[in-house]
């Protein structure tokens, strides 16, 4: 996976799972704009990467606003004649129902997880139409059940959607356009949480993701080698979506606890 003479941008990267992301492609050859709201964790990262010897740089982005937006394509095209990779990483959780969810609570998540990935996809489409590119959406495997948060899970479903319909309009253009749908992924931000530990005994391989697997993927979907791979919404979940519940069922009756040992 050969990302030499690609410029990137990646969302929510100042920290966990985005950055992670952006340090691999750039440790292939890419050179990535990491963007982010948390301008002082974005810069401090950028710098990091920058001393290690890759090509980083970091640019405030409020995804949900479409004058940043500009302002992203803008530095784009004094860095480079054109755009290869841009992967929608930002999006924010909410955590509560529908009856205790008030409707800034959820306008202000959609405009994150969705409207910020739209934008990004209207406004560099341009760029990444010049050479031909790729676009990677962060999903969840939630958006193929329901998540104990139905902000999150509903606009989960909708990058599907997105990236689908994306991919059917820009496929002239030479940009293909993906989704990846974690599960659980290890991260500082979650490694108090309560529903971790649950989650790891529900999932088939009995653990979570570390950042870098998800990365992985990602630079698989932007690369040339995925060439052929547009519209696609690819799971990395550990079977958690393949059948989480039904190995519960038979473990709990004994069956799956036999094949095991």
């Amino acid at each position: 996976m050969n990302l030499k003479n690609k410029t990137a941008v990646v969302t929510g990267a100042a920290r966990g799972q985005g950055l992670a992301e952006a340090k691999l492609l750039a440790e292939k050859g890419a050179s990535v704009i990491i963007c982010d709201v948390l301008e002082a964790e974005g810069r401090e990262a950028a710098n990091t990467l920058v001393s290690g010897g890759l090509d980083i740089r970091f640019a405030r982005l409020d995804v949900a606003l479409e004058d940043d937006w500009d302002r992203v394509a803008d530095l784009v095209r004094e860095q480079s004649d054109s755009l290869e990779i841009l992967v929608n990483n930002a999006g924010i959780i909410n955590r509560s129902s529908i009856a205790d969810t008030s409707l800034e609570a959820w306008s202000r998540l959609m405009s994150i997880n969705v409207t910020g990935a739209f934008l990004g996809i209207k406004k560099l489409a341009p760029l990444l139409g010049l050479r031909g590119g790729a676009v990677v959406n962060i999903s969840s495997n939630s958006a193929f059940s329901a998540h104990y948060d139905p902000g999150y899970t509903a606009s989960k479903w909708a990058l599907r959607g997105l990236t689908r319909a994306a991919a059917m309009e820009f496929a002239g253009q030479k940009i293909r356009v993906n989704a990846v749908c974690p599960g659980l992924v290890l991260t500082d931000l979650n490694a108090e949480a309560p529903h971790l530990k649950p989650m790891i005994e529900m999932t088939p391989l009995k653990r979570a993701a570390s950042v870098d697997e998800i990365a992985y993927l990602v630079a698989y979907l932007v690369s040339d080698e995925a060439s052929f791979v547009t519209g696609e919404d690819f799971v990395i979940d550990g079977g958690f979506t393949a059948g989480a519940a039904y190995r519960r069922v038979s473990e709990e009756a004994g069956l799956q606890r036999d094949r095991d040992h």
